[in-house]
């Protein structure tokens, strides 16, 4: 593949702890690179606003995670063929992108997803470790790819494909449901080892709450094993 047809997209909410770090961390790797800032009420814009050689792209409300990727997939499609997603809070280390790259076969568009090592250190939440273990399952349930980290938001994707896969969830639910859907439509989707850091408890950056993301989860398996069963055969069979 093309390394200069790659960019970097990472979406953020409310990281203005971290997002400066992560940001000149990842601008070390010379590739273009697309903040998509998702309606943050701190000072989040503040903090990179004067950080010359990335592009920000601002909603003016909170609209989601999903949300956030699809607009830098088509931020990113003007000039790019490959777009990488790493998460705003630091837990990802920017130079695993050449993992990702490497990981994709010669002459093939797959979903490269970076499969988090040592999950099980003492600093990682045991929220996080139990919805990675759901998540796989109902992934596999759905009809999509056997992987064994379905959450990991650290992501290599093809463009344009990966923007036309149908994906309705536009929140966290966004990156199960964009790997059952390209699992379904034939686009491999691999893993790669990558490394992972996780604050102390008191330091880390979560959006995830609770029972709302939990029943979002919920809904949005439930749809995808309704169309599974019950949308697909019929599709197939025309």
């Amino acid at each position: 593949m093309d390394k200069d047809r790659v960019v970097v997209v990472i979406p953020v909410y409310n990281h203005e702890s971290k997002v400066a770090q992560v940001v000149r961390e990842a601008l070390k790797l010379r590739l273009p690179l697309f903040v998509i800032d998702d309606g943050s009420t701190d000072s989040t814009y503040d903090r990179i606003k004067d950080i010359s050689s990335i592009t920000i792209i601002r909603h003016s409300v909170n609209r989601g995670k999903g949300a956030a990727i699809m607009t830098g997939f088509a931020a990113a499609a003007t000039s790019a063929d490959w777009v990488v997603t790493m998460d705003a809070d630091g837990q990802h280390h920017p130079k695993d992108v050449c993992n990702l790259i490497r990981a994709v076969p010669p002459g093939e568009r797959p979903i490269i997803v970076g499969q988090r090592e040592k999950m099980n250190h003492r600093h990682v939440p045991w929220k996080s470790r139990f919805g990675r273990l759901f998540s796989n399952f109902w992934v596999r349930t759905c009809g999509g790819p056997n992987i064994r980290d379905t959450q990991s938001g650290f992501r290599l994707y093809p463009l344009p494909e990966a923007m036309h896969l149908n994906v309705r969830a536009r929140r966290f639910q966004f990156e199960v449901e964009i790997l059952v859907r390209a699992k379904w439509q034939g686009i491999p989707v691999l893993e790669t080892p990558v490394r992972v850091t996780y604050d102390a408890k008191d330091e880390r950056i979560s959006h995830y709450r609770g029972f709302i993301d939990f029943f979002r989860n919920a809904g949005t398996f439930s749809r995808l094993i309704f169309v599974r069963l019950c949308v697909l055969p019929f599709i197939r069979g025309k």
